[in-house]
């Protein structure tokens, strides 16, 4: 947890006992959430016939980024309860987008893989998001766009560090 210090614009970082300045920490936040709140309404509009919800589509991105993954592993990597996960699954089985299969290791593991009209909804999801990103962008001027360009690998960064807090083991 991280409190900020508002008499000299610091935030001190409970767990670590770090105090390091964060001037954006919370104006920043607020941005990705609308940015992401704004990436699924446009996608709506640029995609209108796509029928999955965006959890679905996340859960294919995610066995499409790790092909093979067990339910229990996707379940924790996504931060979602395990009957969730198989809620989605079964819903997207019946749709034809994933496959169940028996783990190659131990024949009563399950594992998950894309079908290709899976992969076709997951590339269809990427796609919408880069044209919604890259109009976008086209309105923008040309300082906006290079200051983005720039904050690219800072914005890699954060996102790594927000993936390691998720993967953090629960104080529970």
């Amino acid at each position: 947890m991280t409190v900020m210090d508002e008499r000299d614009g610091t935030a001190i970082s409970a767990a670590k006992g770090i105090k390091r300045p964060v001037p954006a920490g919370p104006e920043l936040a607020d941005t990705v959430a609308r940015l992401r709140r704004a990436m699924r309404r446009a996608a709506r509009t640029v995609d209108p016939a796509n029928p999955l919800a965006v959890a679905q589509l996340e859960l294919l991105s995610a066995v499409a980024d790790e092909p093979g993954v067990r339910p229990g592993e996707l379940a924790r990597r996504l931060r979602l309860a395990p009957n969730s996960v198989t809620t989605l699954v079964n819903g997207l089985q019946a749709k034809g987008l994933i496959t169940r299969s028996a783990g190659h290791l131990d024949g009563r593991a399950v594992t998950l893989t894309l079908t290709d009209k899976g992969i076709e909804a997951v590339d269809g999801w990427k796609s919408a998001n880069t044209s919604i990103v890259e109009t976008a962008l086209a309105s923008l001027g040309d300082d906006h766009n290079r200051a983005l360009s720039e904050a690219l690998p800072a914005l890699r960064e954060l996102t790594q560090a927000v993936d390691a807090i998720a993967d953090a083991p629960s104080s529970d």
